[in-house]
């Protein structure tokens, strides 16, 4: 019997990439079709909306391994029809290689995309053992996550929630900014074993818990802006984590006043990480000189630290883009979940957390501390991005319970 595909407006909720990446790549793993129309329409302009070169190769990589019937593949396409015929347990091979026609688009959304379908591509017993993936990309892109937050922050949260392992390597670096070189990660996926399904560990909701211990500090820039850049961020952060420890994680010479990438990672005494980072190019309206260098190297100082403060001065268990990475992985596993991002409940709410009794199995639905959010449209706390996660979601996964502005999750523990 023909399936009636699941239809989105693409120009829902945050209404770009991420309703694309979610809603192809869960179809893939639950072999539903999907049809989006008015693909990325909230991007309208000479540069926006349709799909662009990352999505037609994430999608075009899923159609192939699951068999599928695509329509509208192409870039700058409105309108997408995906139909997959084979889900990842009947995954031929375990090595593959995933190449953009462009330098920089970006691996990781790529990667975030094919993610939910690898993790459960097990294989039949003839074929276990995880897959090796290279991806040829941008590993940083403008308003994509760049490798070192994918490996410092995204990474330990997924081996630290949800058990996951995933093996990675930058074998060379692309930017989105100025003159453009070829990129790629390696990446060694251990699957979820056949007949297994994702739990989740939360993080610890006690107050001490986001007590900032440590600051890493990764630095990509021209080499001759590094000592400047160093103490500004030294200076900046001294001021704003006074108690933190502060590391330099790594610094690296981008050979280009356009390439300019600064990520800052904040650690609590019991593991919680909050990510922060800046993209730029120097404007070309700043002539070169040791002077207008200094003066940028505050500007970017000045503006990564900031917006890592204010992102742990929420006392939230994750920053703004983990929150919306993490959406989908917590619908698909088995139980409740949570990773409020802070600052979320109205003042004298006493929260969810108060139903726990210490552990999220036995979280109880009964009164009014807890109450069912309506999936119609975007829906929650957290960013756009978060929301329209969750409302995808929430159409491919319709099992799927969301609580308390979509604090609370109820998976609806996939397995295959």
């Amino acid at each position: 019997m023909k399936v009636k595909p699941i239809d989105l407006d693409g120009r829902t909720g945050e209404g770009g990439g991420q309703l694309v990446r979610v809603a192809v790549g869960l179809a893939a793993l639950t072999s539903q079709p999907v049809r989006i129309t008015h693909v990325r329409g909230n991007r309208e302009g000479p540069r926006g909306g349709g799909l662009k070169a990352q999505h037609v190769t994430s999608i075009q990589w899923l159609a192939d391994v699951t068999g599928a019937h695509v329509e509208g593949l192409c870039v700058g396409s409105k309108t997408l029809t995906f139909i997959p015929k084979t889900g990842p347990a009947d995954l031929a091979g375990r090595s593959f290689e995933i190449k953009a026609d462009t330098d920089a688009a970006s691996a990781l959304l790529i990667l975030q995309a094919i993610l939910p379908f690898v993790l459960f591509a097990a294989g039949s017993d003839d074929k276990r053992g995880p897959l090796s993936i290279t991806i040829h990309g941008g590993t940083n892109v403008q308003w994509s996550p760049s490798y070192e937050y994918f490996d410092q922050v995204l990474m330990p949260a997924l081996e630290s929630h949800f058990a996951i392992r995933i093996d990675r390597k930058l074998s060379g670096r692309s930017w989105s900014q100025g003159r453009s070189s070829p990129g790629s990660i390696a990446l060694t996926v251990h699957p979820v074993a056949k007949g297994g399904r994702l739990r989740c560990a939360p993080p610890p909701k006690h107050p001490a818990c986001c007590e900032v211990k440590t600051v890493d500090i990764s630095v990509l820039a021209p080499g001759h802006a590094h000592e400047q850049l160093q103490g500004e961020l030294f200076r900046n952060l001294g001021e704003l984590y006074p108690e933190a420890e502060l590391r330099v994680r790594l610094v690296e010479d981008s050979g280009s006043d356009q390439k300019w990438n600064v990520l800052l990672v904040a650690e609590s005494h019991d593991g919680i990480r909050w990510g922060r980072d800046v993209l730029r190019g120097m404007p070309k309206k700043m002539k070169p000189s040791a002077s207008a260098s200094d003066a940028f190297a505050r500007q970017v100082a000045s503006a990564v630290c900031r917006d890592l403060h204010e992102e742990t001065e929420l006392g939230g268990q994750v920053d703004e883009h983990l929150q919306d990475q993490l959406v989908v992985l917590q619908a698909l596993c088995e139980g409740y979940s949570s990773f409020p991002r802070g600052g979320e409940s109205p003042p004298g709410e006493s929260g969810p957390e108060a139903s726990l009794s210490g552990a999220l199995e036995s979280l109880s639905l009964e009164g009014d501390r807890l109450r069912k959010d309506k999936t119609r449209d975007p829906f929650g706390h957290g960013s756009m991005h978060t929301q329209t996660a969750r409302w995808v979601a929430s159409q491919l996964l319709p099992a799927a319970e969301f609580y308390n502005k979509g604090n609370f999750v109820k998976g609806v523990g996939f397995s295959l």
